[in-house]
């Protein structure tokens, strides 16, 4: 998922999007304990989602402190 398209996202949907990346991880990082995993470059590639849905999230957050103060 590319940053622009993160941006796009309501709060809502982004938290779900974390939500279901952090799962996503889990279960990869499961079939990888088992040799099960044949895509080895997929966790990866959920961790830089889940780092850039996390970057966002702390964006608007910071910008909403911004805009009280």
């Amino acid at each position: 998922m590319k940053y622009k398209e993160i941006r796009e996202l309501s709060d809502e949907e982004l938290a779900q999007k974390l939500e279901d990346g952090r799962a996503e991880l889990f279960n990869l990082r499961f079939q990888m304990a088992t040799s099960q995993l044949d895509n080895t470059a997929r966790v990866t590639l959920v961790k830089r989602d889940i780092a850039r849905i996390q970057t966002e999230i702390r964006a608007r957050q910071i910008a909403a402190e911004a805009a009280k103060n």
